[in-house]
């Protein structure tokens, strides 16, 4: 369905058009190609599977409020916990248990003593054009979701998100790519969609996250993978494809890049008192509801001020007003509907589900030293590599230096059909998912058998 174009001619500023990027400059220019522990590294991992279906219904015409604090009650639980303390289905198909997703969180408690809240299964309850059940492996205690459609037998594609989104950002590419006949696994991060979401923000890292793929793949005996990354799904699937280049058959790139910096180096200040609740402006402000041109080629329109990440590390950590949706919304080009709106956010019924979004972008002062092994990895990379790139995105994850990079350095990379997509943002996946889908279902079915 084609969606809306925003309304146009609505009076702007450029100023803040490069920090609106969940990981803009930084990530872009540390990565020339010349040159803390996550909860979750190594202890054995379950699968489990959601059967659970709930009525509950949400309202569709305005995003969820995720910056109310609620109290919360802690309690100590075994690893074995699955979900939201539900009962099985009755013969309605209705669970009979299933908190709403409003109730107070509850603070649960792994072994190790990482507490973390697990969001209602209802606040999932009819989401536009997600059909998909909900499976979990579960890390350390921890439950890491993702949805597996498509023949179990059939060719792995296996696609990454970036902050603040979840695999929902996937919905227009997944059917193209079960019909096809391929088998779809769509990831939600540590903190994100419908995974565990630890509550100290200290219980995140970037070696985590990587960790906790790595896991992931492992206990799903993942191998000949087609990998789609975006954003910080590129941060963490190429440091981790990078390593383990013999895992994947395919990599495919849209916005994303995988950065270098020396070690040592810390590229900004951490944010100060994290935990406070700042009235502070939303960085998106200034992008009106048409999302204007920002490029033209590949010259941006606008002359870029002081870096700014700073400002946005800052937002996303402290912001009273920060909510999913909106960085979604401001970064796209097309308009979201409402209800689409409400299901970015619906993983983030309240501030206590929000550890792991809030802190994300400061993770990037954690790559220092540590990447240098991975792209050397991906210097060596000689499977195909393609990048197709959301035209449309102001922040340097947009620029085509960064995509240029990718393709100068990648051997894998020459001779493949690169391209930067038109009406696209940097969620190009929601901007333009069944074209890139259907695209890659080209690519990958022209390409020479091994």
């Amino acid at each position: 369905m084609q969606r809306s174009r925003r309304g146009a001619n609505a009076p702007h500023t450029l100023r803040t058009a490069a920090v609106a990027l969940a990981t803009c400059t930084l990530v872009a220019s540390c990565s020339s190609g010349d040159s803390s522990d996550e909860a979750s590294a190594t202890s054995s991992a379950t699968t489990t599977s959601d059967v659970d279906e709930t009525t509950a219904q949400t309202d569709e015409s305005e995003p969820a409020d995720t910056t109310t604090s609620t109290v919360a009650t802690t309690v100590t639980v075994d690893d074995t916990l699955t979900s939201d303390d539900t009962v099985a289905p009755d013969d309605t198909g209705t669970s009979t248990a299933s908190p709403p997703c409003d109730v107070e969180p509850t603070v649960l408690a792994t072994d190790a003593g990482i507490e973390f809240v697990r969001t209602p299964d209802a606040c999932f309850d009819d989401l536009p054009d997600w059909p998909h059940a909900p499976e979990y492996v579960e890390i350390d205690g921890l439950r890491q979701a993702y949805i597996d459609e498509g023949p179990v037998d059939g060719e792995v594609v296996l696609l990454l998100h970036g902050q603040p989104s979840w695999s929902y950002l996937y919905r227009d590419m997944i059917p193209v790519f079960v019909d096809a006949g391929y088998r779809v696994i769509a990831m939600d991060h540590l903190g994100m969609g419908r995974s565990d979401k630890p509550t100290d923000i200290e219980s995140y890292s970037y070696l985590g996250h990587g960790e906790r793929l790595e896991e992931f793949i492992d206990e799903l005996d993942l191998t000949d993978i087609n990998l789609f990354v975006q954003d910080w799904g590129s941060l963490i699937g190429l440091r981790v494809a990078g390593e383990n280049p013999e895992l994947f058959s395919t990599i495919t790139v849209g916005n994303g890049n995988l950065p270098v910096v020396p070690e040592g180096a810390i590229p900004y200040p951490a944010v100060q008192n994290p935990d406070e609740i700042n009235d502070l402006e939303s960085p998106f402000a200034d992008i009106p509801e048409q999302q204007p041109v920002f490029y033209d080629g590949c010259e941006l329109l606008f002359e870029g001020g002081p870096d700014s990440f700073p400002a946005w590390m800052e937002y996303s950590m402290t912001a009273e007003g920060y909510t999913a949706s909106s960085v979604v919304e401001a970064l796209t080009w097309f308009d979201l509907e409402p209800d689409v709106e409400a299901a970015y956010d619906a993983p983030f019924p309240s501030r206590e589900y929000m550890a792991g979004t809030r802190v994300f972008p400061s993770l990037v002062l954690e790559v220092g030293g540590v990447n240098d092994d991975a792209w050397a990895g991906l210097q060596s990379f000689d499977r195909p590599f393609l990048t197709l790139w959301g035209a449309n995105d102001a922040g340097g994850l947009g620029a085509c230096e960064t995509q240029q990079n990718l393709i100068a350095n990648v051997p894998g990379a020459e001779g493949q059909p690169h391209d930067r997509l038109p009406e696209a943002g940097h969620f190009l996946q929601s901007d333009q998912g069944a074209e890139i889908a259907t695209r890659m279902v080209d690519w990958l079915g022209a390409l020479p058998a091994d």
